[in-house]
């Protein structure tokens, strides 16, 4: 467990919001928050929908946080149930430096 090395860990966390004049305290939860940087959203389906990631980049957005981890464990394998979702995303230097980026390749 996270919390047993040290982690702060909150399960179903409430996301507060506003939305056309009205304020939501409990209208979204999150699975987990850890370190109150990370979101993280669990799935347990054979195919994610493309509702899925929308839902953590809300999550992120609401929170103005820059990551979160969806995890479907539907998955044949845990790394093809792994997607990292990032808000507004910036291009740095170590950003590039990802697996199967031929960096070399000129576009048409």
């Amino acid at each position: 467990m996270l919390y047993r090395r040290g982690l702060k860990v909150e399960r179903q966390k409430p996301v507060a919001f506003d939305f056309d004049g009205m304020h939501f305290d409990d209208g979204l939860r999150v699975d987990l928050m850890v370190e109150d940087c990370l979101v993280v959203e669990l799935k347990s389906v054979e195919i994610l929908a493309p509702v899925h990631p929308k839902q953590l980049l809300t999550y992120l957005r609401l929170l103005n946080l820059p990551l979160g981890l969806l995890i479907n464990f539907g998955a044949a394998t845990f790394k093809q149930g792994v997607r990292r979702i990032v808000n507004n995303h910036r291009d740095f230097a170590s950003s590039r430096l990802r697996v199967n980026i031929d960096l070399t390749r000129e576009e048409n």
